[in-house]
């Protein structure tokens, strides 16, 4: 898995298209297109950081480098969950800026072809439904398919820039 990861993320901007990196919440599967990961770690040490949103766990250090971190469980209102050692730390690059984010288990790498993927459905009132950017059908499954840079609002992308 790491070593198909690698190899796709030295890959150009073309080779990557449709092609997203699964990971699980729970029961739910969602998908990061990959252009945006960078790589994934495993789960460890956060330092917190006061007066930031619940969801902002703190920030790590990723070989020197200081990375926010965020539980996207908490991100979208979902119950917290005990960290085990499937639980991850995905990097991703959201505007210039790299971000980490807590998730329950990487799954796969797939692809999803554009005509695969439907645009979420138009429900006012769903909490995370604005991070999600399509719905790309896999088989008989269906894989939720964020926008990373929905993440975070620009207001929070500023005030993690001036962490890391």
């Amino acid at each position: 898995m790491d070593h198909e990861l690698d190899n796709l993320l030295m890959n150009d901007e073309d080779t990557l298209k449709g092609k997203f990196l699964i990971f699980s919440l729970g029961s739910e599967d969602y998908g990061i297109e990959i252009r945006h990961v960078t790589e994934i770690v495993g789960i460890q040490s956060v330092t917190p950081i006061p007066e930031l949103p619940e969801y902002v766990r703190g920030v790590i250090n990723l070989r020197g480098k200081i990375i926010p971190v965020i539980d996207v469980r908490l991100r979208f209102k979902k119950p917290t969950r005990e960290y085990d050692d499937r639980t991850c730390i995905i990097i991703v690059e959201i505007k210039d800026l790299f971000i980490g984010i807590i998730i329950d288990r990487v799954s796969e790498v797939v692809s999803i072809p554009e005509e695969e993927i439907a645009a979420p459905p138009d429900l006012n009132n769903s909490f995370h439904n604005k991070y999600i950017k399509g719905i790309g059908k896999l088989g008989n499954s269906v894989k939720l398919l964020l926008d990373c840079e929905k993440l975070l609002s620009e207001d929070e992308l500023e005030s993690l820039t001036s962490i890391g």
